[in-house]
């Protein structure tokens, strides 16, 4: 039975992206990507948001861009083949691969979609997966902290209640970035 993980990358103060919207400031060294496509190769299906959609659909094309590095040809090459499901109700359509428009997903669709794998079911986008999280769906949390500060943004957890998790893992880069992996223990009501 699959799982159903919830990862971003995330500013220390919390934010997935400024005030403006950026995240240049991502710090993602050829160690973190690689790290990050022996994540990505462990999913079965991703599940995005639209703007979280928006944001990834490049990598259906950078495994084509001799201008780009081969790590992230590599990475292009993973996210084409796997599974994607984008939620979003003012989409029309999606013509990345593999991927799949819905207008919403149910909590039995995401109990069938963790019935149908052995391997992990990825949600991005704060949004929808705190909409997850919040109905008790979140197995397992991945944050890559990059060692920034942007004061204010799009907040990676958008729950009104208490979230304990069990720590799992951490991995620290050479770039500064560190990789944590945490086990949703339960929401306090």
């Amino acid at each position: 039975m699959g799982r159903l993980t919830f990862g971003m990358m995330t500013s220390l103060d919390g934010y997935i992206n400024d005030l403006h919207g950026g995240f240049d400031w991502g710090q993602v060294s050829e160690q973190v990507h690689r790290f990050a496509e022996a994540e990505e190769a462990a999913v079965a299906v991703n599940i995005y948001g639209r703007r979280m959609f928006e944001t990834m659909k490049i990598w259906d094309t950078v495994f084509v861009d001799q201008s780009v590095s081969q790590f992230e040809r590599d990475y292009s090459l993973i996210w084409r083949r796997t599974e994607k499901i984008v939620v979003s109700r003012t989409l029309s359509e999606v013509t990345t691969s593999n991927t799949r428009l819905v207008r919403e997903l149910s909590a039995e669709d995401i109990a069938d979609l963790k019935a149908g794998t052995d391997k992990d079911i990825a949600v991005s986008g704060p949004t929808l997966a705190s909409a997850f999280l919040r109905q008790g769906l979140i197995d397992e949390v991945s944050i890559y902290y990059i060692p920034v500060a942007v004061g204010t943004g799009t907040p990676m957890f958008q729950v009104q209640n208490l979230v304990r998790f069990e720590r799992r893992q951490v991995e620290v880069f050479g770039n500064g970035v560190v990789f944590m992996r945490f086990g949703v223990l339960r929401q306090d009501a």
